[in-house]
């Protein structure tokens, strides 16, 4: 069943953290997720007490997916219908609108985290094709009570393309997505959205963040208008998006190998990382990456880490 919203205004105690359940939430904010919704929702799934879809302005199957999906995994999948329409990031109906308006990504933003019922929350986009065994040994921690829970556990993926043959590749100008940005928290009334003129920034009051691992493969750029198409870049084009998508078409694509070489952190980094913690997070994240995928090609990366990536990849490529 779907719940239709038509207005919402946040206000940090709706986060309620004395009343949510012990076990772990994922949110979702879509819009035109079409493409990758499905393999996102069942290669997570089984990980996570629910999932809180929330979808926005969609003119693709996602509600038709959603529903499906929905009467398959019964209340695990909780879908909402949000009818205002949130101005995309990096828009300058974004910038201009206030965060705790309707229509505000950020008001968006909070409206789908205060859905969420359990005491961890992570953000899954529905571009994230699970690394299972990754996700399942930190959701494993956190049931387990092994988690620290004044830390948010941030992971990332790498961002796969094709190339011109059609072999898998990492684009250079944006080889991995999370920078800090995503990862499991337990909710307090110190975590919430807040707006900046460039796009909803996440509030984690009390919290330091560490690299937990890497956690998935993100499809955006294999996505019908190479993942671009909600930006609205056309009214927008002075979006930094738009300047992304440039530099994007024009960069080189590099392999597994190349990957690993190109981020692997010099002396430099790591010096700056002894007094910088958004350095210390990242030079763990690309120091980590040679041990979390040692093999050559990125075929074989998917094949031991993602065993039934073919049935969601195959025909996208």
């Amino acid at each position: 069943m779907t719940q239709t919203v038509e207005t919402f205004h946040f206000n940090r105690e709706m986060l309620a953290p004395a009343d949510r359940l012990p076990g772990i939430s994922a949110f979702m904010r879509i819009r035109n997720g079409g493409d990758f919704l499905e393999a996102t929702i069942r290669t997570h799934a089984e990980m996570y007490d629910e999932i809180v879809a929330v979808y926005n302005q969609c003119t693709d199957d996602t509600a038709d997916i959603l529903m499906r999906l929905s009467q398959e995994l019964g209340p695990k999948l909780r879908v909402f219908h949000y009818l205002p329409k949130a101005n995309p990031a990096g828009s300058e109906g974004h910038a201009k609108t206030p965060g705790d308006a309707p229509d505000s990504l950020v008001t968006y933003s909070n409206f789908a985290l205060c859905q969420t019922r359990h005491q961890w929350v992570v953000k899954l986009d529905d571009d994230h094709l699970a690394i299972p065994a990754a996700v399942g040994d930190m959701t494993a921690r956190i049931r387990a009570g092994a988690a620290d829970g004044g830390v948010m556990h941030c992971f990332s993926g790498l961002n796969l393309m094709c190339d011109a043959q059609g072999a898998w590749s990492v684009p250079a100008e944006a080889p991995v997505s999370g920078k800090g940005d995503i990862g499991y928290f337990r909710v307090s009334e110190g975590t919430y959205f807040t707006h900046d003129p460039r796009f909803e920034r996440f509030v984690r009051t009390g919290i330091k963040r560490e690299f937990a691992g890497w956690y998935y493969w993100h499809l955006k750029y294999l996505k019908q208008g190479g993942g671009f198409a909600n930006y609205n870049l056309e009214a927008n084009p002075g979006s930094r998006y738009a300047r992304r998508r440039a530099r994007l078409q024009a960069g080189a694509l590099w392999t597994l190998d190349e990957t690993k070489h190109a981020l692997h952190p010099g002396v430099l980094r790591r010096l700056a990382a002894l007094v910088d913690n958004k350095q210390r997070l990242l030079v763990a994240r690309d120091a980590s990456l040679r041990a979390s995928f040692p093999q050559k090609d990125l075929s074989d990366a998917l094949d031991a880490t993602t065993p039934d990536w073919q049935k969601w990849l195959v025909h996208k490529s």
